[in-house]
């Protein structure tokens, strides 16, 4: 327990070294919440009317994504890193939570799916 206790204060030492900024988007159905890094602020409020959501992040940042559709629906992500690389999943969008991985500057949500073909 003591190792795992370690780590966690060594990654949150380093992370907090590097002045890291967290931008916080809740997406419900539609609607499109952005917080700020506490999530006691709404910044601002949307709605997602176009195929894909489009998150832009400073290289470094990290995207706290939750998707909290009211029925059980994945949606499309697609992520997009500082190189180039571009990663797709299908997540789950009822009451889940997820972090962009590191070096993530572009991050794309699509409407939430009652299923998705893989």
């Amino acid at each position: 327990m003591k190792k795992i206790t370690l780590s966690i204060a060594l990654v949150a030492g380093i992370m907090s070294a590097k002045a890291q900024d967290t931008t916080c988007t809740y997406f419900c159905g539609k609607e499109i919440y952005e917080f700020d890094y506490y999530m006691d602020t709404v910044l601002y409020v949307t709605k997602q009317n176009s195929k894909y959501y489009e998150i832009n992040l400073k290289y470094g940042d990290v995207l706290c994504l939750d998707l909290s559709d009211e029925k059980k629906r994945t949606r499309k992500v697609i992520v997009t890193f500082f190189d180039g690389s571009v990663l797709e999943d299908v997540l789950d969008s009822k009451d889940n939570v997820y972090f962009s991985p590191q070096g993530a500057i572009k991050v794309l949500v699509g409407k939430p799916k009652f299923f998705q073909r893989l």
